[in-house]
């Protein structure tokens, strides 16, 4: 039994179509309803509907990503409760047509966090990129947090410093908006909304977060038991608490600590290589094979970083995280279940055409083309050499674990 190929599409205003995704090789799509309020229901109707959608092209919807936790929950303010409740009747919707399994995170405020968005390679072609010192820049000369000089490392101050008296206004505006961009599809906060929930959250702390993550966990398992549902929590991205605010999604012990503390097997884990890879104190190699047993879906991209920590999204065979070893664990915890584990080419460089094209960051199709054909091409190569197939019998047959 092979991985499931998928691949993310926002809906129909993606500009990438479902027949290019069907183009790219993949049998399973990953998408949510972006265009719902956070916090509100899910209806049973349009789910259907985007459902239906996907089926009409030969394709499955494997994976919600995401059912956003609203911030009410997160920071478990009055509204908490309602929005609990909401929640948990998307879940039951979602189970009602026939989708299993969701993915969320519990990241603060901001998404992943980037700060530049297209970052050409030697090749021309474009990719994400993180660099520290920006991100100070930002925070000490636009988002003006208080004491921000203080989480740098001289170093970084002291490069954020020197780039701010070279930024033009137009180059400190689209910092800005890069560090302030949401999902592609949901929006943007303001430097106002940052401030606020820097302050919030300055009162809960890491450990305040911990314990309302678990407080989520526990009060949606039970729904997720009765229905079907597994839960993949998305790691930090990038794993570091940034701009004042805490991370608790972002080392292999947060990650056991959450399926540990709340051990159901609903309570599961996205694995993303490149989140976790972004990290110099993680191993994902190491860390899948302690989280894997409760790993459920799989992003997989690639990074590479310089000795500040600044990292750019590399090829996906390219990069810091030993892709071949994590792909060869993933084919191992697959041999093992009844239903198998869907996984998605994370990102991917803009290139050739897509140069030209209005894209969603990280969401070009060609550069995500490209990754799904390498790690298919590595999850082949590695089940041929595990695995004997009998070209008359679709099973494969254990020759050697080693």
């Amino acid at each position: 039994m092979s991985l499931i190929q998928s691949w993310r599409w926002y809906g129909p205003k993606d500009p990438v179509s479902l027949q290019d995704v069907k183009q790219a090789g993949a049998t399973g799509v990953v998408s949510a309803l972006h265009h719902i309020p956070h916090g509100a229901v899910w209806p049973l109707e349009e789910i259907q509907e985007r459902k239906n959608v996907i089926e009409a092209a030969g394709l499955k919807w494997v994976v919600v990503e995401s059912v956003p936790v609203h911030e009410a929950i997160k920071t478990r303010s009055a509204d908490c409760e309602a929005y609990l409740e909401n929640y948990r009747q998307t879940l039951r919707n979602l189970a009602a047509c026939g989708i299993a399994t969701v993915c969320y995170n519990f990241m603060p405020v901001l998404d992943w966090t980037r700060t530049n968005l297209a970052y050409e390679l030697w090749n021309g072609a474009k990719a994400l990129y993180f660099d520290w010192a920006e991100l100070a820049l930002f925070d000490m000369f636009i988002l003006k947090r208080e004491g921000a000089e203080k989480d740098y490392a001289e170093s970084v101050v002291s490069k954020a410093k020197e780039k701010y008296q070279h930024f033009s206004e137009e180059e400190l505006k689209a910092l800005s908006d890069i560090i302030l961009m949401g999902v592609p599809t949901e929006g943007s906060v303001t430097i106002e909304q940052l401030l606020q929930s820097i302050e919030i959250y300055k009162g809960i702390g890491a450990e305040g977060l911990r314990e309302n993550l678990v407080y989520f966990l526990q009060s949606i398992m039970d729904v997720c038991e009765e229905t079907g549902i597994n839960m993949t929590i998305h790691p930090d991205d990038p794993p570091y608490p940034i701009l004042g605010l805490p991370r608790i999604a972002s080392t292999k012990e947060d990650l056991l600590y959450i399926i540990d503390t709340v051990n159901r097997p609903a309570n599961g884990i996205c694995f993303c290589t490149g989140s976790l890879g972004a990290g110099r104190h993680n191993d994902p190699v190491s860390i899948i094979k302690a989280v894997g047993h409760r790993v459920y879906f799989a992003h997989l991209r690639n990074v590479l970083k310089n000795e500040a920590g600044d990292f750019y999204e590399s090829d996906h065979l390219a990069g810091d995280v030993d892709m071949y070893s994590v792909m060869k664990e993933l084919i191992a915890l697959n041999q093992e279940r009844e239903q198998p584990i869907p996984f998605r080419p994370d990102h991917g460089h803009q290139m050739l055409d897509d140069l030209v094209k209005t894209t969603n960051p990280g969401y070009s199709a060609i550069g995500r083309l490209r990754g799904l054909a390498e790690l298919r091409g590595l999850e082949m190569g590695i089940e041929r050499s595990i695995f004997k197939k009998d070209l008359h019998d679709p099973q494969y047959t254990v020759t050697n674990l080693g």
